[in-house]
């Protein structure tokens, strides 16, 4: 169990970060393609008209997003791991001013499991590792903390393991907006209320050939031969946008033999989000690490 919960945080945290778009970015952040663009049809004040150039809407958004270093996030996930489907709930900061790094707190339901309460875990997303506190889990009790480096979870987990690290090296919340606007099909749907705020809706299909070439060739072959294994050839992305042009909503389908899906809501940009690795005498390596 205590191995599924460390492949589920792994998981989870890289669907919610980059989801798909954890990707290697070679055109200095222009996002080109989507929708119809054009260089007229701008709304008063200047800005892109969603209807008519939903790649310049998009554009502007991922600039504005990306600007802002932080946030705050509470989204959900779904996912097929050794043929039981995971869900994981997860609430907590963002920061990618430096690479990204978090600190959030997992709640994971297993099909199947014990139908006891789940209670939640707190983990630490930092530079080189993911500290996970599994204090009230852990036999006999001991330190709280249990330190994963990043290194150690490539070897254990795979691929899982190395999309986190390359997430987290370049991935933030700005990188889905980007690949929606490069895909091609980008579309307005109009607006929706999005937790009390007014948000443009826009979606499309991101297809595996588009998204590869955007991968570097490691992490392009390995994402290959996971979408084979799960028999997946698109995703399709939602996002939403509010009037100052930042993200408040992103939502991701996964088809396929073993189909995913992620709902994201993001909220306080900009504040303070307290990303330390916990004290050295609270923390365990972890085992055989």
């Amino acid at each position: 169990m205590r191995s599924t919960r460390i492949a589920a945080a792994v998981a989870g945290a890289v669907i919610l970060v980059g989801g798909l778009s954890a990707c290697d970015n070679n055109d200095g952040g222009k996002a080109s393609g989507g929708g119809s663009s054009s260089t007229g049809g701008s709304e008063a004040g200047g800005k892109p008209d969603p209807a008519q150039n939903p790649a310049d809407a998009l554009k502007a958004a991922q600039q504005a997003t990306k600007a802002k270093k932080t946030a705050k996030i509470e989204g959900s996930t779904t996912s097929t791991m050794v043929g039981k489907q995971v869900k994981q709930s997860t609430k907590g900061g963002l920061d990618w001013s430096q690479g990204m790094r978090m600190s959030v707190e997992n709640t994971m339901d297993v099909a199947g499991g014990s139908g006891r309460p789940v209670k939640p875990i707190k983990a630490i997303y930092a530079e080189d590792a993911m500290y996970m506190n599994m204090g009230a889990a852990l036999p006999g009790g001991g330190k709280p903390w249990t330190k994963y480096p990043y290194s150690a979870l490539s070897k254990k987990l795979g691929g899982s393991g190395t999309l986190l690290q390359e997430a987290l090296q370049k991935a933030d919340p700005s990188q889905a907006i980007e690949l929606l606007a490069a895909s091609g099909s980008a579309k307005a749907v109009g607006k929706e209320d999005v937790n009390g705020v007014q948000a443009t809706h826009y979606t499309g299909t991101l297809k595996l050939d588009q998204l590869s070439d955007k991968l570097g060739k490691d992490l392009r072959d390995m994402m290959r031969k996971q979408f084979a294994q799960g028999g997946a050839k698109s995703e399709q992305l939602d996002v939403w946008i509010d009037s100052d042009n930042l993200l408040v909503k992103k939502r991701e389908k996964l088809d396929g033999k073993q189909p995913g899906e992620s709902t994201v809501f993001y909220t306080g940009y900009g504040t303070k989000v307290d990303v330390s690795p916990p004290p050295a005498d609270q923390t365990s390596p972890a085992p055989g690490v």
